[in-house]
C-alpha cells in the first residue's frame, strides 16, 4: 500500500514526530510505500517538509501535495496546536478535502482526556463525523469518545484501539560504565523540565532516599523549548543544586540522539514519572524498549499501561514514591521480574512491528478497491550502474 502520513517529523523535538519515524519505519519493514508531510525543519526519507505549524491555511497546499502522490490512505498524527491557529481547527477543512476525492483519513488522537473542553468536543465531533477511521491507545480514551459522540453515524465502529509502540531493541549493557555510574543504583527523571512533570516532587525526597539506599544516585536527563516554564527550570535546579546529597545527582541536558538517550535509560534501575498532566507517555515506551522498571503517577493511561504491562508500580503518595523505589532498587528479584514482564509484553503486544500490522490490516479495510495481493518492491539501483 501507499500511506501518506501527515505529522510532525525528525529533527522537530515532538513527541509525535518520534512516534511517526517509528511507525513509518515499521510500515516500511512490512513492505509498504510510506511519505510524510511534516512542518518545516523536518528530514528523512520520503519527508517532505511543506508546511509551517503556525500557519492558518495549511489544509490547501497539503492538500495539493498529497493528492499528487496518489496515497491509498492518509493518516494524520493528531495533537492540539499542531496544525495552525485556533487548536489546529484546520485539519477539518483537510479532512473534508480528502472526502471529497474519496481518500479515506486516518486519524490518531494522541490527547484524549476524560473531559473534554468545548474547543475539543467542537473539532472532535467534526473530525470524528469525517473520517473513515479514529485511533486511540487506551480503551479509556475510546469511552470517553463515545460518550461524547456515541450517538453520532458509525461512532463504535470508527473509533479503535491501537497501543502505543515500542521500539524492540536490545538495552545497552555497558550503560552505567558509560555514564560513570558503575555499581550505582541509578534513579532516573527524563523529559522536558515543566511543572506538569513532577520532577519537583522526587528531588524534594531524594535526601530521604540516600539515608535508605547508600549507592542511590538520582540522574535528571531533561531538555526544554525555547523559554517555556523559566521559573519552574530556576527553582528546579535550585532545588537540586542545594539539596544536602548534590553530590549523588547527576544533571544531564540537551536533545540527545537516540542512541545516547538509549544509554541513559539503560542505566537506569527504575524511571520515575511523577507527571500531573498527561494521556500517555511517549518516556514511558522508550523505558520499556530498554526494559526498565517504571514507578508512575496514577493517571489513567500509565494505570492501564503498568497493568496491562506488569512493569512498573503506581504511586499516589510521596511516601509511595519513596517507598516504591527503594523496593525497586533493592528487590533484585523483583526488578527482574519487572524487565521480564515488560519484555513479554513488547513482544506480544507492543512492539511495532505487531503494531505496524494492526494498522494496515486497518487500512486495508478502508480501501476501496482491494488490493490485498498487491504489493510494493523497491531495488536500489547498484552504484556500479549509477553515472
Amino acid at each position: 500500500m501507499r500511506i501518506g502520513f501527515l505529522s510532525t517529523y525528525p529533527p522537530i523535538e515532538c513527541g509525535i514526530a518520534t512516534y511517526t519515524q517509528y511507525l513509518t519505519n515499521a510500515m516500511r519493514a512490512a513492505g509498504n510505500e510510506v511519505f510524510v508531510l511534516s512542518q518545516t525543519g523536518a528530514q528523512g526519507e520520503a519527508v517532505f517538509p511543506v508546511f509551517d505549524g503556525g500557519s492558518s491555511s495549511f489544509a490547501a497546499p497539503v492538500y495539493n501535495i498529497s493528492t499528487r502522490m496518489t496515497p491509498d490512505v492518509m493518516h494524520i498524527q493528531h495533537e492540539y496546536g499542531l496544525y495552525g491557529a485556533q487548536r489546529g481547527v484546520g485539519v477539518v477543512d483537510l479532512i473534508m478535502r480528502y472526502r471529497l476525492v474519496g481518500i479515506p483519513v486516518v486519524i490518531t488522537l494522541h490527547t484524549v482526556y476524560e473531559q473534554l473542553n468545548s474547543d475539543e468536543e467542537l473539532i472532535l465531533k467534526h473530525i470524528i463525523d469525517e473520517c473513515a477511521a479514529v485511533i486511540v491507545h487506551e480503551e479509556f480514551q475510546r469511552e470517553t469518545l463515545l460518550k461524547y459522540f456515541g450517538r453520532m453515524r458509525r461512532a463504535k465502529k470508527k473509533i479503535r484501539v491501537i497501543e502505543h509502540g515500542v521500539r524492540e531493541v536490545t538495552p545497552i549493557l555497558d550503560a552505567k560504565e558509560k555514564l560513570g555510574l558503575k555499581d550505582k543504583k541509578v534513579i532516573l527523571l527524563c523529559g522536558y523540565f515543566r511543572p506538569t512533570k513532577g520532577f519537583h516532587k522526587i528531588a524534594e525526597i531524594f535526601p530521604e532516599i540516600c539515608r535508605r539506599e547508600e549507592n542511590a544516585v538520582l540522574l535528571v536527563a531533561g531538555k526544554t523549548r525555547n523559554i517555556e516554564f523559566a521559573d519552574y527550570r530556576r527553582e528546579l535546579f535550585t532545588l537540586l543544586n542545594d539539596s544536602p546529597v548534590s553530590d549523588r545527582i547527576q544533571i544531564l541536558r540537551g536533545q540527545f540522539p537516540q542512541y545516547t538517550f538509549d544509554a541513559i535509560v539503560s542505566a537506569a534501575d527504575v524511571v520515575v514519572l511523577p507527571y500531573e498532566v498527561g494521556a500517555q507517555s511517549g518516556i514511558m515506551a522508550q523505558c520499556f524498549a530498554q526494559g526498565v522498571p517504571v514507578v508512575a503517577s496514577p493517571l489513567k493511561g500509565f494505570q492501564l499501561l503498568v497493568e496491562r504491562s506488569g512493569g512498573g508500580l503506581i504511586a499516589k503518595t510521596s511516601a509511595q514514591y519513596r517507598n516504591y523505589i527503594l523496593k525497586i532498587l533493592r528487590d533484585d528479584k523483583l526488578r527482574a521480574e519487572l524487565r521480564e514482564n515488560i519484555q513479554r509484553y513488547v513482544r506480544k503486544h507492543a512492539g511495532w512491528s505487531k503494531i505496524a500490522r494492526t494498522h494496515e490490516k486497518l487500512y486495508r479495510s478502508l480501501v476501496a478497491t482491494p488490493v490485498s495481493k498487491a504489493r510494493y518492491v523497491y531495488f536500489p539501483e547498484p552504484a556500479s550502474r549509477q553515472s
